[in-house]
């Protein structure tokens, strides 16, 4: 159920004048806490907005009215979302004048409704609560509450942030973008396990970030550029006016960037061409250069101490192996003083 059509059952929910609340009912979550107790009070006023529901569906119960429209139809189970969680109820039934079709329950169909179930897993999740951990994170609602409460495990709460996370994604990405006053935009490629996302980032004049648009391919080349920019037209952005466009230093952004905007203003990002200098100078110069790269000066930034390889000490020069030493002896050099036993070292000398 989306928010307007939530909203707009909120409102034709018929409200009674006053509830009568039995305070036997309530009194043992009273021990429970305040939070308890009010759970308690809510389930029961929750069941007279059911009762108001049915009474404006079908009339007085007990008087007779030929003109009805729908009858009552007694009761059966059923559960409403309460504190990220969902509780069995009774719910009463309504069903037409003819018997033939049912009849939705305004107060029930409102309190029945998942949507704040997937905003609270969506909440949870982006506070850094894992689904295993989901339950420590609910409130306090009564021993009685929670004996029947369902909903709660690890599967449910990651389908629900799944359907949630879809949802505002699309919203975010189908929102208008004329009212927007961009004097830069970000392109780069971000790594998600296997997959490689596009993500086209504009900052507006107060220096707010936009998400702009998404795309989905394997490397950044020039046909995902045009993917993002034009949904991002076709929702009003406009790419008439000059605009600072940074990116990672490839030729295939850069052409891409040129096609869509008529005025772009390039400007390579300094973090990636550090990163490329020092892997280059760490490379050292390419075979395919020719060897003016040989007497070429090291570009860039000069790299860490730690990055440099320690150079070896030269190696020892071994005489090769004389016909007295025994087969597979391992070779000695007779110069280096711990090198043979000391017998043989004084023959040497």
């Amino acid at each position: 159920m989306k928010n307007y059509q939530t909203e707009a059952l909120a409102a034709a929910v018929p409200l009674p004048d006053s509830v009568n609340l039995a305070m036997a009912d309530i009194a043992a979550a009273m021990r429970e806490g305040l939070l308890a107790m009010a759970v308690g009070a809510g389930l029961s006023v929750m069941q007279a907005l059911m009762e108001e529901s049915v009474t404006t569906l079908c009339g007085p119960k007990g008087k007779h009215d030929p003109g009805r429209s729908a009858l009552r139809h007694g009761r059966e189970d059923g559960s409403v979302t309460l504190g990220g969680r969902r509780v069995g109820v009774r719910h009463p039934r309504v069903r037409s004048a003819d018997g033939t079709t049912e009849v939705p329950v305004p107060a029930y169909e409102l309190f029945s409704s998942t949507e704040l179930l997937g905003k609270m897993a969506m909440a949870r999740m982006m506070a850094k609560l894992s689904t295993r951990r989901y339950k420590a994170g609910l409130e306090p609602v009564g021993s009685s509450v929670e004996a029947v409460a369902t909903s709660r495990s690890k599967s449910v709460m990651s389908r629900r942030f799944v359907e949630a996370t879809e949802v505002a994604l699309a919203e975010l990405l189908d929102r208008d973008l004329s009212g927007l006053d961009l004097v830069a935009l970000m392109v780069d490629g971000v790594h998600f396990a296997e997959h490689l996302v596009v993500v086209a980032m504009g900052i507006g004049m107060d220096g707010t970030k936009h998400p702009l648009a998404l795309a989905e391919g394997s490397t950044e080349n020039a046909r995902w550029l045009p993917t993002c920019s034009s949904a991002s037209v076709e929702r009003g952005l406009d790419v008439t006016r000059p605009v600072l466009v940074f990116i990672d230093g490839a030729t295939a952004l850069s052409s891409a960037v040129k096609a869509v905007f008529d005025h772009p203003v390039i400007a390579r990002c300094q973090l990636h061409k550090i990163r490329k200098r020092d892997l280059e100078t760490a490379r050292g110069p390419r075979p395919d250069r020719g060897q003016e790269d040989a007497h070429r000066p090291p570009q860039g930034r000069p790299s860490r101490p730690g990055r440099a390889r320690r150079a070896r000490p030269p190696a020892v020069q071994v005489p090769p192996r004389s016909r007295r030493s025994a087969p597979g002896r391992p070779r000695r050099d007779p110069n280096h003083p711990r090198a043979c036993h000391p017998r043989e070292s004084a023959a040497h000398q």
